[in-house]
């Protein structure tokens, strides 16, 4: 049984797909977030999974309140960190505790759009088409190994939230994915650092590149 962690900061709409995806092999410990009023956490609640509210503005810095939620987490011994709408730029300390098992998901084509706004700033760009990508987190932000994506349209009539909307349909979709290949042992880093997904079934040895979901 592999053990997760989910951090939010709002809503939770990733953490809900998550949770309601019933992947076997998985157990949400907790979900954790910065926000006591995050509308994630009476979700998680309903759902039957713990939850703890860790204020950041109770702390004097940043890194004392990743210490301190650093220490939350392991008191659940996860196998496995999800960032599900969590808004604060970890620590790079925190960040290397949990190299290899602290996942993300970011509303834009990686490596296009990092940071805020992604959108915004694609609508502007003129690009035809955006999406989301599921990342492993590393201390650069926005900038870890890929472990899958979703693209969609960029319409002529679309706005922030139009766009936006249809992005987090796909996340939605993508999100379980990335999670489901980390609980069946299914993501390898290459030599060159990125992530690769093995085939499923026993018999199967060989390894494959991540697919793009369109």
């Amino acid at each position: 049984m592999k053990r997760i962690v989910i951090l939010i900061s709002g809503r939770g709409s990733n953490m809900e797909a998550i949770a309601r995806a019933t992947i076997p092999g998985m157990q949400i410990a907790a979900v954790i977030s910065n926000r006591p009023d995050a509308q994630g956490l009476e979700i998680a609640r309903a759902l039957g999974i713990e939850t703890i509210a860790l204020d950041h503005k109770t702390f004097a810095d940043r890194d004392a309140f990743d210490t301190a939620l650093a220490a939350r987490i392991d008191g659940f011994s996860p196998d496995l960190v999800v960032l599900a709408g969590y808004m604060r730029i970890l620590t790079e300390a925190f960040v290397r505790h949990y190299a290899g098992r602290l996942l993300n998901i970011h509303p834009s084509l990686l490596p296009s759009f990092t940071g805020l706004h992604t959108h915004r700033r694609a609508i502007e760009a003129g690009v035809k088409v955006a999406g989301s990508t599921v990342h492993f987190v590393t201390p650069e932000l926005d900038s870890g190994p890929i472990v899958i994506q979703a693209v969609v349209p960029v319409l002529p009539d679309d706005d922030e939230d139009v766009l936006a909307a249809r992005i987090l349909a796909q996340e939605h979709r993508i999100y379980p994915q990335a999670v489901r290949w980390f609980v069946e042992g299914r993501l390898q880093f290459d030599v060159q650092g990125r992530v690769q997904v093995r085939e499923a079934g026993p018999a199967l040895t060989g390894w494959s590149a991540p697919p793009v979901e369109i």
